[in-house]
């Protein structure tokens, strides 16, 4: 399912800790959230990854039937489910969301400062704009995990 949440925006975290969804995406997640959201960390840098609530039902799925019993496994499923959060998302003219405290320290994002946001096709990053820039120059954090060896079952999930 292509739905073409594509492109970079420097959107401001507010001081209640929430972003503005670009207006751009208004049409694109009318059709695809079904009413939410769900932000996560990413497993392998401090960002956060935001999914329609159609594509977390299939994602969320497919890493619940994945077995606990093999270490790195789990380790992936207590990051990634177990940090989700569930918001209720309205495709308004304000389109905001609030990001948890506890995904906004992991992601480093401050309030009152600027954010990177980038679609993803299906679902969007959010990174602290500083660290984006890192980045986006090919430099390395020191708090990404890169080095993370998968297991074959979780590299054909499409997250």
């Amino acid at each position: 399912m292509a739905i073409g949440l594509y492109g970079y925006s420097s959107l401001a975290l507010d001081s209640k800790g929430r972003i503005a969804m670009p207006a751009k995406y208004k049409e694109a997640l009318k059709e695809v959230s079904e009413g939410s959201l769900v932000i996560t960390r990413d497993p392998q840098y401090p960002s956060l990854r935001i999914y329609p609530g159609s594509l977390w039902k299939t994602i969320s799925k497919a890493f619940e039937n994945l077995s606990g019993l093999d270490s790195k496994i789990r380790s992936i499923q207590w990051n990634f489910l177990g940090y989700a959060n569930l918001i209720d998302f309205e495709v308004n003219d304000r389109m905001q969301i609030l990001i948890p405290q506890s995904l906004r320290d992991y992601a480093q994002l401050k309030v009152k400062e600027k954010v990177s946001l980038i679609g993803m096709g299906q679902k969007f990053e959010l990174w602290s704009e500083k660290n984006w820039k890192i980045k986006e120059s090919g430099k390395k954090l020191s708090s990404e995990r890169i080095e993370i060896n998968l297991p074959e079952e979780i590299k054909e999930i499409p997250f």
